[in-house]
Parts: structure tokens; sequence; C-alpha cells
């Protein structure tokens, strides 16, 4: 099962934030069952080719080299896992949609993400990144929608905001979601972050530490 009721709400009382204190590679795998055997919580980071996961990863682990940035798009082709404080896997999943890799190879690297995302039963959440500076993509609604219909928990995390005026940023931010509520009742929720400057970092880390409570609180009932 998925902890879908676990996806708390931003409106929840304010906890300390999450401090870093340990973040280190664990393993890279090729599919779900060759993923770290413990249940440990997991929260994935996804996206499109080049829209900044490996920087956000970074900035939020608050350690320069943990992810490897590339200028090529499309590095990252296996389930990267990464044990932070100890307590919890960030997990570092292929991006979708590289249109520039043969059909056979983004069909592979597609069903290993949707493998894991179906299948992980310690996956908490879903963080799905969006460049900020695009207006909504086919491919990006296509993809949160398939979250929606599967019932897997999910965030949006907006990237680069600090290539657009602070204005802006706020009304690219509102436009999306106004759009999402086309075709969803509720929306999920989500984070306005800059891997540069560091914005969004409490927002997202409060967000993880929260669900963290909410399990910790759930197995000692």
């Amino acid at each position: 099962m998925h902890f879908a009721h676990l996806s708390v709400t931003l409106q929840q009382e304010k906890i300390k934030t999450m401090i870093i204190k340990n973040s280190e590679f664990s393993i890279s795998a090729p599919n779900v069952s060759l993923c770290p055997a413990d249940t440990k919580p997991e929260y994935a980071f996804i996206g499109r080719s080049n829209v900044g996961k490996s920087s956000l990863i970074n900035m939020l682990c608050n350690h320069k080299g943990l992810a490897k940035t590339s200028a090529t798009p499309g590095k990252t082709l296996l389930i990267n896992h990464f044990l932070i404080n100890r307590e919890w896997y960030l997990v570092d999943l292929p991006g979708y949609g590289f249109a520039k890799r043969p059909k056979t190879e983004r069909q592979k690297i597609d069903n290993m993400i949707r493998g894991y995302i179906l299948q992980r039963e310690q996956l908490c959440n879903v963080f799905v990144l969006i460049d900020i500076r695009h207006d909504p993509q086919a491919i990006d609604m296509e993809f949160i929608n398939w979250l929606g219909v599967s019932g897997i928990p999910f965030s949006i995390v907006f990237t680069k905001a600090d290539k657009l005026a602070p204005t802006k940023v706020k009304s690219t931010a509102a436009a999306w979601m106004k759009h999402l509520e086309e075709e969803w009742e509720e929306l999920p929720p989500y984070f306005i972050t800059s891997s540069s400057n560091k914005l969004g970092r409490e927002e997202v880390l409060d967000y993880i530490g929260s669900i963290n409570e909410s399990l910790t609180a759930d197995a000692n009932a």
C-alpha cells in the first residue's frame, strides 16, 4: 500500500525545520526489486530533463556534490537512493520525456519509473519538479494526472524561481494551479524554490518532516 493518508497539508501546525545532519549516497538501482531492502520512508524527486533536479537535491541536503549535476540533460538513468540523517531516503528518479533517446530506451526508463512509483510500499511522496519559467506542458500534465489516477501522494516543486521577478513567480505559479483546477477537485501542495538562493528549502523539509512525524505517531499509536 502507499501512504496516501499521510499526505499532510501545509496548513498544519508548523514544526521545527528539519536539520540535515548527514546525507550520503546509498545505491543506484536499475529497477525497484534492487532498491534498499529496509523500510525507511522514501521521498522521490522527478521532473523533465534539465529542470534542475540535481541542484535542488544538493540544495535541500546542503551538500554540493551529493547528486551529480551535468551540462547534458537526462543523465540520471537509474533509481538513486540517498540516505538522509540515517532515517529516510531521498530518491532521485530519472527524468521523463527526454525525446533525444531511442524509443526503446525511453520505454525502459518509463517502465523503471512507473515500476518504482507503483510498487515501492515505503514511498511517501513524489515531488514533481516544474521549471517555473515555462507554461504547463502536456507531458507534465500527463504525468501529474497519472499520479492522481494511481492514487500516489505527490507535491509540485517549482524550480528556478530566481530566473523570474518575484511578482512573475507568484502569478505563474497561480496560473499553473488554476490550470490544474480544470481537472482536479483538490489541488496538491506546491512549493516555490531556487537552488541558487535556497528559496523554499525550509518549506520542503518541513513538509517531509511533518510526514515523518505522522509516520512515527502512527507507528506508536
